[in-house]
């Protein structure tokens, strides 16, 4: 049977009219773990940490609207008035497009449950997306992989082993089958390797989508994460830890380790990128584009390696593989944009030599500077 969250305790820690929370309280009962996302392959109800940011998203928007003069009697009082407010309110909070538009999902869902399946429209629906710099991108502008970080992820692993080798495990399945830190966390190493060719990635995907991922010559991996999982679940995380009490020891680990984005400049989600970079590389035998190699493969040679590249991945749709190899395309375009040699170092001699500082006063990453900085010395 389903989790279902205890929505309760949650609601009551807003200050929401008796009336509406009621009102919201039985929506709630009834819907919180229902799908709403037509991409979803699995049946299964939401997470119970999905189920727990629907409803403190659609709390909070309530009470936006109550700061902002709009007292509902209670949630069915929704008009599109109300979703117009909203929107223009966290557009000038400077909020995401990416950020929004996911709010919007959850208050498209309470609309739903409500019959109002029209009442909810697109971010662009309410707002010119250009002009607010809304527009979401899924092309990789810069390489997130570690590697392009100048990270030996190997030893970076090996040094927070001496700290946990449970997290260090999962980054480990994270590198060698790109998979999402979820699905790390809930992978069950010994049920998932259903053949000596293959890892079976069932738990914690993205929509419910199954996928199979080819085990190679890294069973020495799975083996690990073997001896190290519990002998209740199954997974890597341990017995003692719920899944959330063991999500914040993994980041905890991580920021102790610097692999955070103010940091070293990269997060576990990297290693996912490298393996799919890698994938890519395999397949048209020439770089991903993100890595700005100045070299095509044959155009049906590139199709097919993107397929497979979105296959490992999990994802629905060929141009997501985008987000993590960008486009040739995309890379010229940016290679034209790069500030010169000597801006870069114009910029080093006013920062100290800080590579950080220098980037950011170039508007450029980290990666992006190292690049052009590494250029220089192939060239010389």
């Amino acid at each position: 049977m389903a989790a279902i969250l205890n929505v309760r305790a949650l609601v009551r820690g807003y200050g929401l009219a008796p009336e509406f929370r009621d009102a919201l309280l039985k929506l709630l009962d009834q819907h919180v773990a229902e799908i709403h996302s037509t991409t979803r392959i699995s049946r299964k109800a939401l997470s119970i940490r999905t189920q727990e940011k629907r409803t403190t998203v659609l709390c909070k928007a309530f009470m936006e609207l109550k700061a902002g003069g709009y007292a509902l009697q209670s949630p069915w009082s929704l008009k599109g008035k109300h979703v117009d407010y909203l929107v223009h309110a966290w557009v000038a909070k400077g909020q995401r497009g990416g950020t929004i538009e996911n709010k919007l999902t959850y208050l498209r869902a309470i609309a739903q449950w409500m019959g109002k399946t029209n009442l909810v429209g697109t971010l662009a629906d309410y707002v010119d997306r250009r002009e607010h710099g809304l527009v979401r991108s899924y092309v990789a502008t810069e390489d997130k992989s570690w590697e392009a970080h100048g990270i030996d992820a190997a030893a970076k692993i090996d040094a927070i082993a001496q700290t946990c080798p449970y997290t260090a495990v999962q980054l480990k399945l994270q590198a060698a089958f790109g998979l999402r830190v979820e699905e790390s966390f809930m992978l069950r190493p010994v049920e998932a390797v259903r053949s000596p060719q293959t890892l079976a990635v069932t738990r914690g995907t993205k929509g419910g989508r199954p996928r199979e991922v080819s085990i190679e010559r890294k069973l020495a991996i799975l083996e690990e994460a073997a001896r190290l999982s519990n002998g209740m679940t199954g997974s890597t995380v341990p017995a003692d830890r719920t899944l959330k009490q063991w999500r914040d020891w993994y980041y905890y680990v991580l920021a102790k380790h610097g692999v955070t984005k103010s940091g070293l400049g990269v997060t576990s989600h990297g290693l996912r990128h490298g393996y799919l970079q890698t994938l890519y590389e395999q397949e048209s035998g020439v770089p991903a584009p993100v890595k700005r190699a100045g070299v095509r493969p044959d155009p049906q040679v590139h199709q097919e390696a993107m397929r497979r590249v979105v296959e490992a991945a999990g994802h629905s749709r060929v141009t997501k593989a985008n987000a993590y190899l960008s486009t040739f395309a995309t890379q010229e375009r940016l290679q034209k944009t790069l500030p010169t040699v000597e801006a870069v170092r114009e910029a080093l001699v006013a920062s100290s030599g800080n590579k950080s500082h220098a980037a950011k006063a170039l508007g450029i990453s980290r990666q992006a500077l190292y690049r052009i900085l590494g250029a220089v010395v192939d060239s010389a």
